[in-house]
């Protein structure tokens, strides 16, 4: 009877430092997801660990890129450098005449956010907010970068851009940019996730 007791507490004991080891590791696992893993619900290529062939850094001249319900090509790409800080504005081409583009901010985290043209805006930078369209715009920085331009962007091959941004809410943004001596151009921008796109590169191999 002894020898049975001394073999049930053993193994209860056992029992008890595998569950421990079990939560512990569950607890590590979901502290860990902030700085690599991913949350539930996150789209499979969207995983460190998966290939980048669709990641939106590799988008090229020629591709195609579905962003929520509609689908562009890449018609142009426009490399900005300012400082050690760099980004990637591709313009897509919808066959609708609208100027829309994609800029692309790989940092700490991926941005991504949809720009449409505002051809006909008569708002002008500089005041610490700008109402346009329903919509309250605040400051959120100004500065001046060096590009670098391929495709079909009506720009000369390299040159510089100023730039004033603006905000409203978590999604919507403003934007004033002047490539070289021309005038302001304004577009309304719209920030996007990365599950928001579906690309088709134009090769296997690119």
């Amino acid at each position: 009877m002894g020898g049975s007791v001394t073999y049930l507490v053993a193994a209860l004991a056992v029992l008890v430092v595998v569950m421990v080891v079990v939560v512990v590791r569950a607890r590590r696992r979901s502290a860990a997801r902030p700085d690599g893993a991913l949350p539930p619900g996150r789209p499979a290529r969207d995983r460190p660990a998966e290939s980048l062939r669709d990641s939106p850094l590799r988008l090229a001249l020629g591709d195609r890129v579905r962003i929520r319900e509609q689908e562009y090509a890449v018609s142009g790409t426009i490399r900005l450098v300012e400082g050690d800080w760099s980004w990637v504005q591709h313009l897509l081409d919808d066959d609708s005449g609208t100027r829309h583009r994609l800029s692309v901010e790989d940092g700490p985290e991926l941005e991504l956010v949809l720009w449409t043209a505002e051809p006909g805006a008569t708002v002008t930078p500089g005041a610490p907010t700008i109402d346009l369209g329903g919509l309250r715009y605040t400051w959120a920085e100004t500065g001046q970068a060096r590009y670098t331009a391929t495709g079909e962007t009506g720009l000369t091959s390299a040159g510089t851009m100023r730039y004033h941004d603006y905000q409203s809410g978590g999604a919507a943004r403003l934007s004033f940019e002047a490539y070289g001596e021309e005038g302001w151009r304004v577009a309304r921008g719209d920030l996007l996730d990365p599950a928001d796109l579906t690309i088709r590169p134009t090769s296997e191999g690119h």
